[in-house]
């Protein structure tokens, strides 16, 4: 079925249904796949065999590791914490994630049978990294509750899409005083018409959605034993905090600005390199350092949407580089860096184009 007939009978299902409402406050997702053979791959080349879901182009893949390696405390003076039982959620900023006190192997189980009945398949594990992944996912509540689709039920499910997709990546992090910190952060893509004649779609990125980000560590916080009631804490209000990052040049090299100290940076850049698809290799808090690698774009290809612009979404001819993106505090303030694999400061356009890239999520 092409994208303008199953575009149509969307649009007509949703004509006769005037009187239903969009169900956008609930979440019922529905894994695009039911298995790992159509993962995305790291460059979001393409989302199935189904020509509807080819990608714009692709992004810096990401993941962050090492969830065994010791942290430095997290100061409590600028983030603000809510405890029930042995979990605690924190938060600074838009930014929250949990903190609990069990080692991230007896959490391991939980957090993947979170997933799972979430309605999520997961496309990763790597459990001595502390990561999982889920595959793209549809949140199918966002779809008309119409009398149509109430009479028909199953047999016409194909015909409604939301025409968004979402995948989720949770890192286990152990902290000094073996705790286990969870971070959940969201990367979404949305279906556009590709040309004016709205004859074929093509799928692109779309915002980060902190909210949905919210939602889930509010319900891993119930499957982790906490209440309903008691969870409800997590969805406060955001704190809202000036920009504190920005785009500089150190040392004639790339680099960004951040006017907060070195625990609060490496959390947020740790989060940027998860919510823009970064692949990390590793990672070493003690010396501020996330090792990642990196696909050069294709100047050869037209790349719609944003990271299509910046990173190649075809198969690169050569390897991807290795980069380090450098965490370095100091009082107050902290600055953000690349070097190349051998641990030398970088100042090539790729390092540039990753500055930018963590830069626009850190802003």
């Amino acid at each position: 079925m092409n994208a303008t007939t199953r575009v149509g009978l969307l649009g007509l299902a949703l004509a006769l249904s005037a009187c239903s409402t969009l169900e956008g406050d609930k979440i019922d997702y529905k894994s695009a796949t039911k298995g790992s053979t159509l993962e995305v791959p790291p460059d979001l080349t393409q989302l199935s065999r189904d020509s509807r879901y080819t990608a714009p182009g692709g992004v810096v893949s990401a993941a962050a590791f090492q969830a065994g390696q010791a942290a430095r405390p997290s100061p409590t003076s600028t983030a603000a914490a809510v405890s029930m039982g042995d979990v605690r959620i924190e938060r600074d900023g838009n930014q929250r994630w949990l903190v609990v006190k069990r080692p991230s192997e007896a959490l391991w189980d939980p957090v993947r049978e979170f997933w799972l009945e979430n309605g999520f398949t997961l496309a990763q594990e790597q459990v001595k990294l502390g990561i999982m992944e889920t595959d793209w996912a549809e949140n199918r509540a966002k779809l008309p509750q119409d009398i149509i689709r109430s009479t028909l039920g199953k047999v016409f499910e194909s015909l409604y899409s939301t025409g968004e997709r979402d995948k989720f990546r949770t890192r286990l992090e152990r902290d000094a005083n073996g705790n286990t910190e969870i971070y959940i952060s969201h990367r979404g893509m949305i279906e556009v018409y590709a040309s004016a004649q709205k004859d074929s779609t093509i799928w692109q990125p779309r915002p980060v959605d902190p909210e949905l980000e919210t939602e889930f560590l509010r319900r891993l916080m119930v499957k982790l034993g906490v209440s309903q009631e008691e969870s409800k804490a997590v969805a406060g209000a955001p704190l809202q905090r000036p920009a504190s990052a920005r785009v500089a040049t150190v040392n004639n090299a790339p680099a960004i600005e951040m006017d907060e100290g070195f625990d609060r940076a490496w959390r947020r850049v740790g989060l940027a390199l998860d919510r823009t698809g970064f692949t990390v290799e590793d990672r070493d808090r003690s010396q501020g350092l996330y090792f990642v690698r990196y696909v050069e774009p294709n100047a050869d290809k037209k790349e719609p949407g944003f990271f299509g612009k910046l990173f190649s979404g075809s198969t690169p001819a050569t390897p991807p580089l290795k980069y380090r993106v450098l965490v370095r505090g100091e009082g107050g303030r902290s600055t953000v860096s690349v070097q190349n694999a051998a641990g030398a400061p970088d100042s090539s356009a790729n390092a540039a184009r990753i500055v930018r890239v963590l830069a626009d999520d850190l802003k």
